[in-house]
């Protein structure tokens, strides 16, 4: 009996993973939404998500993270919370995305573990990374932009908002330069991590991450959807 034939099947093209780091004030959320909007008037079929956050799981981490100041959280919890957090997302949001062809955006991922925890927070860094290696089972970005701006800077912003820092937000300056310090270590040795420079207008910020993006997407091949749909 001869072994059947096999045709292969078509698999859809895997997607993208973009996660845009950065301190307070960098305007991540901004920026995001501008990509987002960039990218889907290109064609691509964009989906993107928050951490801690994206998940039923994950929205509950973030509550009990950033907006429960009376509850006393050492260091090694907040970091096994956000890896809870993490996992979820990875599963549940992320994975489906890529497996789709889509271009996923992040508002923040694994650097900010690296930054925020690891050199904020004074912990071990190789066990921060290890714990975070075995949340994201074997997902990571392919693109990492950290927008990078002068902490006074970005005090100074969250101030013209009126802006209520929350728990992480209201760390101090001592601990959001360090912070900085850890996202300009993760980008000096990592080749997918650019830093990008957050000063000027909004629209300036913006030519600059398109510039990435747009280097990052040659020869990929990515699902797009139909412009001309109703």
């Amino acid at each position: 009996m001869t072994d059947p034939v096999v045709t292969p099947s078509s698999t859809p093209p895997s997607g993208l993973f973009i996660a845009l780091e950065g301190g307070e004030g960098a305007g991540k959320s901004t920026q995001l939404r501008l990509l987002a909007e960039y990218l889907a008037a290109e064609g691509y079929q964009v989906r993107q998500g928050r951490e801690p956050g994206g998940t039923p799981l994950g929205e509950a981490v973030r509550e009990i993270l950033l907006d429960r100041g009376e509850l006393a959280i050492a260091p090694s919890t907040e970091l096994l919370l956000m890896l809870a957090a993490r996992s979820a997302f990875v599963q549940d949001v992320v994975r489906p995305a890529l497996a789709e062809g889509a271009i996923f955006l992040a508002d923040r991922f694994e650097g900010s573990t690296f930054a925020y925890q690891g050199y904020g927070r004074g912990l071990d860094l190789a066990s921060v990374q290890s714990l975070n290696a075995f949340a994201t089972a074997g997902v990571h970005p392919d693109l990492t932009l950290i927008l990078d701006l002068p902490v006074e800077e970005g005090e100074a912003r969250q101030a013209r908002a009126g802006k209520r820092g929350d728990r992480i937000e209201s760390g101090g300056r001592e601990f959001h330069a360090r912070v900085r310090a850890g996202y300009e270590a993760l980008a000096a040795q990592d080749p997918k991590v650019h830093r990008i420079d957050a000063m000027g207008t909004v629209a300036e910020v913006h030519e600059r991450m398109v510039a990435r993006v747009i280097s990052a997407l040659h020869g990929r091949t990515l699902k797009r959807e139909a412009l001309n749909s109703q």
